[in-house]
């Protein structure tokens, strides 16, 4: 195969008779053809927009459909948690409130002698516990969520990567003498194919 191309200025014509790199860096060369990779440039963009409108949705985007478990599993701990603490919170509120007032009445009173008495200061040492509890849940199921984002765009941007099979990475040790001395070097060999 041969190219024919001028150059500006000259008038002069030079011959190529073989194409073995990709002169636009427009796509991949293979014998002299030109095949062009499709990226699409908003799809990291697209799946953390569709992550952060439906935690799961950005995965679903990227087809990596074994991550959407493991999304509702995280963001679904992380939201029981927290229903869990503010329902306990709530509970101790309530009575160290209803103490405080002067009730008599709540559920950690031990009015039949069969359970266990709560006193004032324990019942205020119990919500500012469920508080603390219930306040790093959300924090975390935050964070997770966030995560779930990030996760979709770092994936989304790494589909784009090529990982043909002409890639290689080898790591070689080699032992060699030295000519005049007779000493050995070891060494080791690294040898990247693209």
């Amino acid at each position: 195969m041969s190219l024919v191309c001028a150059q500006e200025g000259d008038n002069k014509e030079q011959e190529v008779d073989d194409i073995k790199t990709d002169i636009r860096g427009k796509g991949i060369v293979v014998d002299g053809t030109v095949t062009k990779t499709k990226i699409n440039p908003l799809a990291p963009s697209k799946a953390a927009f569709y992550s952060a409108l439906f935690p799961g949705l950005g995965q679903i985007y990227n087809k990596r459909y074994w991550k959407v478990p493991i999304v509702y599993a995280a963001i679904g701990t992380g939201i029981y948690a927290y229903v869990y603490n503010d329902d306990l919170y709530d509970r101790f509120r309530t009575a160290f409130k209803r103490r405080r007032v002067g009730f008599m009445d709540d559920e950690f009173l031990d009015i039949n002698g069969t359970g266990i008495d709560l006193s004032d200061q324990a019942l205020q040492d119990g919500q500012e516990r469920y508080q603390r509890d219930r306040d790093l849940a959300l924090l975390i199921t935050i964070a997770l969520y966030a995560l779930n984002i990030v996760d979709a765009n770092v994936d989304a941007h790494l589909k784009q990567f090529n990982v043909d099979d002409d890639l290689a990475f080898h790591f070689q040790p080699y032992l060699e003498y030295h000519p005049i001395t007779s000493d050995p070097n070891y060494g080791l060999a690294l040898t990247i194919k693209f």
